[in-house]
């Protein structure tokens, strides 16, 4: 057998060569095409992370647990390398929309009731809760914007109750809803806020409004106090570094701020009230109406007031300990009862005062505790507080104190004076003068605890507290924190693009590209120029043999 002549298996080698050269044009071709594909399915979705010039829209809904509102925000940014934050051009609602709602009403004047967390696997309540409040939204931003502003959907003590299972199944169905409608969405801004997160916001908020971040010095920002209906946020900045779970390090604005942020999630108005329920429970000998349901004389309602009261807190009550109610009663642990009025303003203002230091509903005695007693109080503010720190009390605080028409730095003796006054009109002039029932019939046992959350139990008797503005809410402070991108630049945004880039890199076509380009650069390296040297010793060896 002739060996192949050396021209011949010199074409064989370049015939190979040329395969592989276009082998290596098509890999980097098709490479090229899936990044360009990958790009544009990445990105041209997410166009609306840019800000054009001029105004530009968020929206925020607050899923509370009294009620679902939102809120339209209008910004100005600035130039990007002044590093300052956005203008706030506008918000809705505030003092200067519809006067006349705003004339008599001045705090979740615009809310859907009830609260979401009552909507568990049910779409069509979900849907009723959301549907008015983002079609209101959809009014007040204009329709060219609305596919570029970004709606967040922020739930808070309300959902944080649920089990996680339930949570999640609300939060689907707010998507649902949240998807039907022309505003930039994400999954992630349809969320939980945790307490503390909601504590931030509610600082940033009151500082970004009161100013405290438009200046380079380092002067302590302003202490929040924002009370709810199921929790209270306390936020304080304090001097000195420490240890701390509740240690939060900000660089908003132009200055780093170490501040305490609490979410204490006991300590809302109807969370406060429901303890005050099992507390007398403890207390009184439990009549049974006729029809099976516990009756509770209350100090702190009027005489004329018979509420069948659905008491959320009470399902913790040790019922088998009480002898004077039917089995029936005790397996369903006093979910429902009847409120009875029977107005004692002493009794009252004790009641509050243990609703206040004391979450533990065993705590029957209504032992007078204050700041002195070391340990009792239930967060000693002025133990790390700034000696000159200024505190703003906002939401509930400042629903309860407005209705009691004193000015905005009146004392804490004025408080217990005035409410003393107004507590001893008649239920119908005090429900004439609210503008709501719901938060009238309460109303008497929440001004003592206002009054006692601020003097016993968080010891701040001494400071300056300013209750409002009243159109202040942690919801201003989501729109900035969570809408950064919009308005801050790359050198000051490291986290909304770090999170940009995770979507990006998550991206399940994105990741199908990357597998593809792996998959081919793993092929090509397995095609190898034959080695010439042995082939021709190997056929030289068949030669010779």
């Amino acid at each position: 057998m002739e060996p192949k002549s050396p021209s011949k298996f010199k074409l064989s080698i370049t015939g190979f060569a040329q395969y592989k050269q276009a082998l290596r044009t098509s890999f980097v071709v098709t490479v090229i095409i899936l990044l360009l594909f990958g790009a544009y399915f990445a990105f041209i979705p997410r166009k609306g992370h840019s800000v054009s010039k001029g105004p530009y829209y968020t929206v925020v809904v607050d899923c509370g647990s009294t009620g679902t509102r939102v809120n339209v925000y209008k910004w100005l940014a600035r130039d990007v390398s002044s590093k300052e934050l956005p203008i706030l051009l506008y918000s809705y609602p505030n003092n200067s929309t519809d006067g006349m709602l705003w004339k008599s009403c001045k705090y979740h004047c615009l809310q859907t009731e009830p609260g979401v967390d009552k909507s568990v696997g049910n779409l069509s309540g979900v849907r009723a809760s959301l549907e008015p409040l983002i079609t209101l939204a959809e009014h007040k931003v204009p329709s060219e914007k609305r596919r570029d502003t970004p709606i967040f959907v922020l739930a808070t003590a309300g959902l944080r109750r649920l089990a996680m299972e339930d949570a999640r199944r609300v939060l689907n169905d707010i998507e649902v809803v949240v998807k039907e409608h022309t505003f930039l969405y994400k999954k992630s801004w349809i969320r939980v806020l945790s307490g503390q997160e909601e504590a931030y916001y509610g600082w940033v908020a009151l500082n970004y409004k009161m100013g405290s971040f438009g200046n380079h010095s380092r002067s302590p920002t302003l202490g929040l106090l924002d009370l709810g209906g199921s929790s209270l946020q306390i936020v304080v900045e304090v001097d000195n570094t420490r240890e701390d779970a509740n240690l939060v390090r900000s660089k908003f604005g132009f200055v780093e701020h170490d501040i305490l942020a609490y979410s204490l999630s006991e300590f809302g108005l109807n969370e406060a009230f429901d303890r005050t329920v099992v507390m007398l429970s403890h207390m009184e000998q439990l009549t049974e109406s006729a029809s099976g349901i516990v009756e509770i004389r209350h100090p702190c309602l009027h005489t004329d007031i018979v509420q069948n009261y659905t008491c959320y807190g009470c399902s913790q009550l040790n019922a088998p300990d009480q002898k004077n109610v039917t089995s029936q009663v005790q397996e369903t642990k006093f979910p429902s009862v009847y409120l009875v009025g029977a107005p004692n303003w002493e009794q009252c203002r004790r009641l509050a005062k243990v609703a206040a230091i004391n979450s533990s509903t065993a705590d029957t005695d209504l032992r007078a505790r204050s700041c002195s007693d070391n340990g009792n109080e239930m967060i000693n503010l002025t133990a790390f507080a700034h000696p000159k720190a200024r505190f703003h009390a906002l939401s509930g605080f400042f629903a309860i104190y407005d209705k009691l028409n004193l000015s905005g730095r009146a004392t804490l003796m004025k408080i217990w004076e005035k409410g003393q006054q107004v507590c001893s009109r008649s239920w119908s002039d005090l429900s004439s003068n609210s503008q709501n029932a719901y938060f009238a019939w309460q109303y008497c046992f929440r001004v003592p605890y206002v009054a006692s959350l601020v003097d016993d139990a968080m010891c701040l008797g001494d400071k300056e507290i300013i209750f409002g503005p009243a159109d202040v809410t942690w919801t201003l402070g989501a729109a900035l924190v969570e809408g950064e991108y919009l308005w801050s630049s790359p050198t000051r945004s490291q986290i909304s693009i770090l999170a940009l880039n995770t979507e990006v890199i998550s991206s399940p076509f994105f990741v199908l590209v990357l597998l593809l380009c792996i998959l081919l650069s793993v092929y090509c390296c397995q095609v190898k120029l034959p080695m010439i040297g042995r082939k021709s010793a190997v056929r030289g060896q068949k030669m010779i043999d």
